[in-house]
């Protein structure tokens, strides 16, 4: 485990994913929570109930700014309305920090609203590096960068994720989101060893994890969000912590989501796990 020299904020414990369907839980009194994500483009709108709900919310809890369309691996330039728009939300929330993906979503100023994935290889590599220089320089603060679920190789990629990942972080000098069940979807559709990728992460960059459920198909897994988070990643997300330590993690639920207190108690489960396994590192 890595602690000297980090270059990340010092963890604010443990979160989860504001959803709508739990918008009254939380109006309603404190939960047992220390921050909440959002998801960006949700709120990056002019008025309506969703400002007014993150608004009552947010004078209760630090937040953190989740986003799906950056498009930070894109070629094309940066869609500046975006960004505009992403500034905005940052003034008035205030986050601690924001987020997006290591992926493109689009051409010709279309939007597909989905994650599509890069090949591994150095002229991708020198695109999200500029890519990520360039809205770093604009929001004035490092950004975080998730890593993706997979499901296709490039035949021009010429380096693993985690390699790339981590060279991506330290020339754009951004900070990671580890998505842990990203991780485990990825070993098994492509057949590495998600503790290798674990050992080719550079510690002191990893700002925030990001845990939850996915389909299992038998041949192939799909990131889902729709049901808890199974044993295998939560043992990977054990030898997370024993590696990198203490860092924020929340509990994603997109889809088929349960009543607020099912997710409080997944979220118990990743605390004394968290606890358990920096006991063990410190034993």
């Amino acid at each position: 485990m890595i602690e000297p020299d980090r270059k990340t904020a010092p963890s604010p414990g443990f979160g989860l994913g504001l959803r709508p369907d739990h918008y009254p839980d939380f109006l309603r009194g404190p939960q047992p929570v220390d921050w909440l994500e959002i998801i960006s483009e949700n709120y990056m709108v002019p008025g309506g109930k969703p400002l007014a709900m993150l608004d009552a919310i947010r004078a209760d809890y630090p937040m953190v700014m989740h986003g799906v369309s950056l498009s930070i691996g894109s070629d094309e330039p940066l869609d500046m309305d975006y960004l505009a728009a992403l500034k905005a939300l940052e003034s008035r929330v205030e986050p601690l920090w924001i987020s997006d993906h290591l992926c493109w979503t689009g051409i010709n100023a279309h939007n597909t609203h989905d994650l599509l994935p890069l090949p591994y290889d150095a002229p991708a590599l020198d695109c999200v590096v500029e890519n990520i220089g360039r809205v770093q320089d604009y929001l004035g603060r490092r950004i975080l960068i998730e890593n993706p679920s997979s499901y296709v190789t490039f035949r021009s990629s010429d380096r693993s994720e985690w390699d790339f990942l981590a060279e991506m972080a330290e020339r754009a000098d951004c900070l990671l989101l580890l998505d842990v069940n990203n991780i485990y979807v990825s070993a098994r559709n492509h057949g590495f060893d998600p503790e290798d990728y674990l050992a080719g992460l550079p510690a002191d960059r990893i700002q925030q994890m990001h845990l939850a459920g996915h389909s299992d198909m038998g041949d192939h897994v799909i990131d889902t969000h729709d049901t808890d988070v199974c044993d295998a990643v939560w043992d990977l997300y054990a030898s997370a912590i024993r590696r990198f330590g203490s860092v924020a993690t929340m509990i994603e639920r997109d889809d088929a989501i349960p009543p607020l207190a099912d997710v409080l108690a997944e979220l118990d489960c990743a605390r004394a796990l968290s606890a358990r396994a920096l006991e063990a590192e410190h034993a």
